[in-house]
Protein backbone atom coordinates (compact mmCIF):
# COMPACT_ATOMS: atom_id res chain seq x y z
CA UNK A 1 0.00 0.00 0.00
CA UNK A 2 1.30 3.23 -0.82
CA UNK A 3 1.49 5.99 1.57
CA UNK A 4 -0.95 9.10 1.30
CA UNK A 5 1.04 12.41 1.70
CA UNK A 6 -0.33 15.45 3.09
CA UNK A 7 -1.67 16.48 -0.07
CA UNK A 8 -3.92 13.44 -0.70
CA UNK A 9 -5.98 14.99 2.39
CA UNK A 10 -7.03 17.55 0.15
CA UNK A 11 -11.06 17.55 0.28
CA UNK A 12 -12.90 15.79 -2.66
CA UNK A 13 -15.83 15.87 -1.88
CA UNK A 14 -16.76 19.86 -1.77
CA UNK A 15 -19.98 20.71 -3.91
CA UNK A 16 -21.75 23.96 -3.80
CA UNK A 17 -25.61 23.40 -4.25
CA UNK A 18 -27.27 25.47 -6.64
CA UNK A 19 -29.44 28.23 -5.36
CA UNK A 20 -30.46 30.47 -7.86
CA UNK A 21 -30.80 30.12 -11.88
CA UNK A 22 -27.56 31.15 -12.08
CA UNK A 23 -26.42 28.82 -10.43
CA UNK A 24 -28.24 25.97 -11.65
CA UNK A 25 -27.30 27.26 -15.33
CA UNK A 26 -23.56 27.36 -14.89
CA UNK A 27 -23.66 24.02 -13.28
CA UNK A 28 -25.86 22.47 -16.17
CA UNK A 29 -23.14 24.07 -19.07
CA UNK A 30 -20.61 22.19 -16.15
CA UNK A 31 -22.03 19.02 -16.55
CA UNK A 32 -22.70 19.36 -20.20
CA UNK A 33 -18.84 19.67 -20.65
CA UNK A 34 -17.92 16.78 -18.53
CA UNK A 35 -19.90 14.46 -20.73
CA UNK A 36 -18.08 15.92 -23.45
CA UNK A 37 -14.69 15.48 -22.47
CA UNK A 38 -16.32 11.88 -21.44
CA UNK A 39 -17.05 10.71 -24.72
CA UNK A 40 -14.38 11.70 -26.55
CA UNK A 41 -11.53 10.96 -23.81
CA UNK A 42 -13.00 8.18 -22.25
CA UNK A 43 -10.07 6.66 -20.22
CA UNK A 44 -7.57 8.87 -22.00
CA UNK A 45 -6.31 10.95 -19.18
CA UNK A 46 -3.20 12.43 -20.27
CA UNK A 47 -4.60 13.64 -23.27
CA UNK A 48 -8.05 14.70 -21.65
CA UNK A 49 -5.55 16.78 -19.04
CA UNK A 50 -3.88 18.36 -22.28
CA UNK A 51 -7.03 19.90 -23.86
CA UNK A 52 -8.75 20.72 -20.70
CA UNK A 53 -5.91 22.17 -18.46
CA UNK A 54 -5.62 24.21 -22.34
CA UNK A 55 -9.26 25.67 -21.62
CA UNK A 56 -9.08 25.51 -17.77
CA UNK A 57 -5.89 28.51 -18.18
CA UNK A 58 -8.12 30.65 -19.77
CA UNK A 59 -10.87 32.34 -16.85
CA UNK A 60 -7.97 33.43 -14.96
CA UNK A 61 -6.38 35.35 -17.23
CA UNK A 62 -9.40 36.89 -18.84
CA UNK A 63 -11.18 37.46 -15.54
CA UNK A 64 -7.81 39.14 -14.11
CA UNK A 65 -7.89 41.59 -17.51
CA UNK A 66 -11.55 42.25 -16.36
CA UNK A 67 -11.08 42.62 -12.91
CA UNK A 68 -7.66 45.16 -13.61
CA UNK A 69 -9.58 47.30 -15.90
CA UNK A 70 -12.54 47.75 -13.41
CA UNK A 71 -10.26 48.65 -11.08
CA UNK A 72 -8.66 51.47 -13.24
CA UNK A 73 -12.16 52.66 -14.17
CA UNK A 74 -13.23 52.98 -10.80
CA UNK A 75 -10.52 54.03 -9.40
CA UNK A 76 -10.26 51.56 -6.50
CA UNK A 77 -8.74 48.88 -5.04
CA UNK A 78 -9.17 45.24 -6.48
CA UNK A 79 -9.19 43.22 -2.86
CA UNK A 80 -6.45 41.38 -4.26
CA UNK A 81 -8.60 39.18 -6.99
CA UNK A 82 -6.30 40.46 -9.92
CA UNK A 83 -2.96 38.23 -8.52
CA UNK A 84 -4.74 35.33 -7.45
CA UNK A 85 -6.85 35.13 -10.67
CA UNK A 86 -3.33 35.74 -12.80
CA UNK A 87 -1.78 33.30 -10.48
CA UNK A 88 -4.60 31.06 -10.99
CA UNK A 89 -3.71 31.41 -15.18
CA UNK A 90 -0.19 30.66 -14.73
CA UNK A 91 -0.63 27.73 -12.48
CA UNK A 92 -3.09 25.64 -14.99
CA UNK A 93 -0.79 26.71 -18.06
CA UNK A 94 2.02 24.93 -15.63
CA UNK A 95 -0.80 22.45 -15.77
CA UNK A 96 -0.78 22.19 -19.50
CA UNK A 97 2.79 21.89 -19.74
CA UNK A 98 3.63 19.43 -17.58
CA UNK A 99 0.86 16.71 -19.14
CA UNK A 100 2.33 17.71 -23.09
CA UNK A 101 5.77 16.40 -21.05
CA UNK A 102 3.61 13.37 -20.29
CA UNK A 103 0.64 12.53 -22.70
CA UNK A 104 2.82 14.03 -26.15
CA UNK A 105 -0.31 15.10 -28.16
CA UNK A 106 -1.09 14.52 -31.42
CA UNK A 107 -1.44 16.85 -34.27
CA UNK A 108 -5.21 16.26 -34.46
CA UNK A 109 -5.54 17.10 -30.84
CA UNK A 110 -3.23 20.07 -31.14
CA UNK A 111 -5.78 21.40 -33.63
CA UNK A 112 -8.44 20.69 -30.94
CA UNK A 113 -6.79 22.67 -28.43
CA UNK A 114 -6.71 25.32 -30.75
CA UNK A 115 -10.29 25.44 -31.49
CA UNK A 116 -11.43 24.87 -28.11
CA UNK A 117 -9.36 27.86 -26.72
CA UNK A 118 -10.68 30.14 -29.19
CA UNK A 119 -14.03 29.36 -28.91
CA UNK A 120 -13.83 29.45 -25.14
CA UNK A 121 -12.02 32.85 -24.73
CA UNK A 122 -14.78 34.14 -26.06
CA UNK A 123 -17.69 32.82 -24.56
CA UNK A 124 -16.25 33.00 -21.32
CA UNK A 125 -15.16 36.94 -22.36
CA UNK A 126 -18.77 37.72 -22.68
CA UNK A 127 -20.17 35.44 -19.72
CA UNK A 128 -17.79 37.31 -17.70
CA UNK A 129 -18.99 40.90 -19.15
CA UNK A 130 -22.68 39.12 -18.66
CA UNK A 131 -22.50 38.07 -15.25
CA UNK A 132 -19.21 37.39 -13.13
CA UNK A 133 -20.71 35.60 -10.61
CA UNK A 134 -21.89 32.92 -12.85
CA UNK A 135 -18.73 32.96 -15.02
CA UNK A 136 -16.68 32.08 -11.15
CA UNK A 137 -19.35 30.11 -10.64
CA UNK A 138 -18.62 27.97 -14.01
CA UNK A 139 -15.01 27.94 -12.66
CA UNK A 140 -15.91 26.59 -9.47
CA UNK A 141 -18.01 23.62 -10.93
CA UNK A 142 -15.08 23.37 -13.53
CA UNK A 143 -12.84 22.52 -10.61
CA UNK A 144 -14.88 20.18 -8.90
CA UNK A 145 -14.93 18.33 -11.84
CA UNK A 146 -11.51 18.40 -12.31
CA UNK A 147 -10.38 17.45 -8.46
CA UNK A 148 -13.34 14.05 -9.75
CA UNK A 149 -11.18 13.66 -12.69
CA UNK A 150 -7.68 13.83 -11.50
CA UNK A 151 -8.56 11.32 -8.66
CA UNK A 152 -9.79 9.04 -11.16
CA UNK A 153 -6.36 9.19 -12.65
CA UNK A 154 -4.41 8.03 -9.68
CA UNK A 155 -6.69 5.53 -9.03
CA UNK A 156 -6.21 4.13 -12.23
CA UNK A 157 -2.27 5.03 -11.83
CA UNK A 158 -2.38 3.26 -8.45
CA UNK A 159 -4.00 -0.04 -10.16
CA UNK A 160 -2.33 -0.39 -12.48
CA UNK A 161 -4.16 0.37 -15.02
CA UNK A 162 -1.60 3.14 -16.01
CA UNK A 163 1.74 3.34 -16.38
CA UNK A 164 3.61 5.59 -13.28
CA UNK A 165 6.44 7.04 -15.94
CA UNK A 166 8.82 9.45 -14.08
CA UNK A 167 7.53 12.95 -13.76
CA UNK A 168 9.14 15.64 -16.50
CA UNK A 169 11.71 17.92 -14.99
CA UNK A 170 9.46 21.12 -15.23
CA UNK A 171 6.99 19.13 -12.74
CA UNK A 172 9.31 18.72 -10.33
CA UNK A 173 10.80 22.08 -10.28
CA UNK A 174 7.75 23.92 -10.49
CA UNK A 175 6.43 22.30 -7.80
CA UNK A 176 9.67 21.32 -5.89
CA UNK A 177 9.28 17.35 -5.82
CA UNK A 178 11.97 14.97 -5.43
CA UNK A 179 13.94 13.92 -8.13
CA UNK A 180 12.94 10.94 -8.17
CA UNK A 181 9.15 11.77 -8.22
CA UNK A 182 6.78 9.97 -10.97
CA UNK A 183 3.53 10.43 -12.26
CA UNK A 184 1.57 9.87 -9.47
CA UNK A 185 3.07 12.43 -7.58
CA UNK A 186 2.42 15.47 -9.98
CA UNK A 187 -1.55 13.86 -10.28
CA UNK A 188 -1.92 14.67 -6.34
CA UNK A 189 0.04 18.04 -6.43
CA UNK A 190 -2.31 19.33 -9.77
CA UNK A 191 -5.44 17.62 -7.76
CA UNK A 192 -4.69 19.86 -4.59
CA UNK A 193 -4.18 22.81 -7.05
CA UNK A 194 -7.83 22.16 -8.87
CA UNK A 195 -9.08 21.77 -5.14
CA UNK A 196 -7.61 26.02 -4.00
CA UNK A 197 -9.14 26.76 -7.40
CA UNK A 198 -12.36 25.33 -6.77
CA UNK A 199 -12.68 26.83 -3.36
CA UNK A 200 -11.35 30.50 -4.87
CA UNK A 201 -13.87 30.77 -7.56
CA UNK A 202 -17.06 29.46 -5.58
CA UNK A 203 -15.60 32.44 -2.48
CA UNK A 204 -15.81 35.19 -5.48
CA UNK A 205 -18.64 33.78 -6.28
CA UNK A 206 -20.63 33.95 -3.04
CA UNK A 207 -18.93 37.35 -3.02
CA UNK A 208 -20.60 38.79 -5.75
CA UNK A 209 -23.71 37.42 -5.11
CA UNK A 210 -23.67 39.24 -1.96
CA UNK A 211 -22.74 42.51 -3.64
Amino acid sequence: MLKKTALEKTDLNVHHQPTNTSDKIALAFTKFMRFFADTFFSGRYGHRAVVLETVAAVPGMVAGALVHLKSLRRMESDEGWIRKLLDEAENERMHLMTFIEIAKPSTFERILIVIAQGIFYNCFFLLYLISAKTAHRVVGYFEEEAVFSYTEYLAGVDSGKYENVAAPQLAIDYWHLKSDATLRDVIVVVRADEAGHRDVNHDFANQLSKS
